[in-house]
């Protein structure tokens, strides 16, 4: 698996902005609008950005899940349970969000020449971080889809062949955002028969090679795989910004201080209108 040193390579500085202590209840796309702004500017020439955040509780589903027969009813019987639902605007399946799931967004400029429309260098930069984060724990992650977990995809991470971590990723002209949702804490089985239960539901007479086959066994979280114990959140968010900071380390003070200089942090009703624009944009 590729290490950080791609992102040193096209990204420049990578600016951290940890909104991990957040877990006010508000729309889970507000960090979705947040990232879309922020990749707005990393595209007219602002800084990179490492965005870690979490949520109190969603299901988020990607567009194909959306269309479902019964997604509307099966959404309603998620929002009795006490989740936010939305459409996401990055690619992907349903994932259930909570406190001990750590979402963290690359936001990098697009690199230029021919292999700017090449999706796997964004995949990488986001495996490379994730995986040399926990290379302390001993512990190998593997890239490659997981039968039976919830959102698959080829750059699904594991560790002895169950799933903790996913990978998206949302273009923009000259920037884009790649996602990952990390099960730090908690049961990933728990987490999979909630998604499992969405598309039971869901699905109606959908053929069942259109929707995912969620099943118990495919998913754990960090706490379950690794060392990391019952702290596995605040351990993995350390080991996350740890790594960034090292990669920080390879530029000099000034472009550290040029790059911070040229961020500016969308205002609250910047987000706010961009978090009702995607809710409109992608609520079928």
């Amino acid at each position: 698996m590729s290490d950080l040193n791609v992102l040193q390579e096209e990204a420049g500085p990578i600016l951290l902005l940890d909104r991990s202590g957040d877990l006010q209840r508000r729309d889970v796309l507000n960090a979705f609008a947040l990232d879309e702004l922020l990749c707005r500017q990393t595209g007219a020439g602002g800084p990179a950005i490492c965005h870690i955040w979490r949520h109190p509780g969603a299901l988020v589903m990607g567009v194909r899940d959306s269309r479902l027969p019964g997604a509307a009813a099966a959404s309603r019987s998620i929002r009795k349970l006490g989740y936010d639902v939305a459409v996401r605007h990055s690619g992907g399946a349903a994932v259930p969000l909570d406190p001990g799931v750590v979402n963290v967004s690359l936001i990098v400029p697009l690199s230029s020449g021919p292999g700017q429309g090449d999706f796997q260098p964004a995949f990488h930069r986001m495996a490379g971080l994730i995986e040399q984060a926990l290379r302390g724990t001993g512990r190998q992650v593997r890239a490659g889809e997981i039968a039976g977990a919830f959102c698959p995809g080829a750059f699904d991470l594991s560790i002895s062949g169950q799933k903790f971590c996913g990978i998206a990723q949302r273009r923009q002209s000259k920037a884009l955002i790649v996602q990952a949702f990390i099960i730090a804490e908690g049961s990933g089985g728990n987490r999979a028969d909630l998604v499992r239960a969405f598309y039971e539901e869901a699905a109606g007479d959908t053929p069942p090679e259109l929707y995912p086959k969620v099943t118990r066994e495919s998913t754990a979280s960090l706490q379950e795989l690794t060392s990391l114990g019952a702290l596995a959140v605040p351990e993995l968010i350390r080991l996350l910004k740890e790594t960034v900071r090292m990669q920080q380390q390879s530029f000099s003070p000034e472009a550290m201080d040029a790059a911070a200089a040229a961020l500016r942090l969308p205002r609250e009703e910047e987000v706010a209108a961009m978090t009702q624009t995607l809710r409109q944009r992608y609520t079928s």
